[in-house]
């Protein structure tokens, strides 16, 4: 799992981590919104699940159903 901040300041990212306690998963920053354009996300919270090739298998805007990654992540060959 990959983190991808772009709203408010790089140091409100920052917080959000250290508040929520993300150090499970790498958190990247992209003050540019061009990431969120390339993968079509409009708003947060938003998620988009690759396959192991990094082909995207699906996403979500909003909050996503944990049930449906798991059976996603478990259908997915991998690589």
């Amino acid at each position: 799992m990959i983190g991808l901040g772009t709203q408010d300041s790089l140091s409100q990212a920052e917080d959000f981590v250290a508040d929520y306690g993300t150090e499970s998963f790498t958190m990247l920053w992209d003050e540019s919104f061009q990431s969120w354009q390339a993968l079509g996300i409009s708003s947060q919270p938003a998620a988009v699940m690759f396959a192991a090739d990094g082909t995207p298998i699906t996403g979500w805007i909003g909050p996503f159903p944990e049930d449906e990654v798991l059976q996603l992540a478990a259908d997915s060959p991998a690589s």
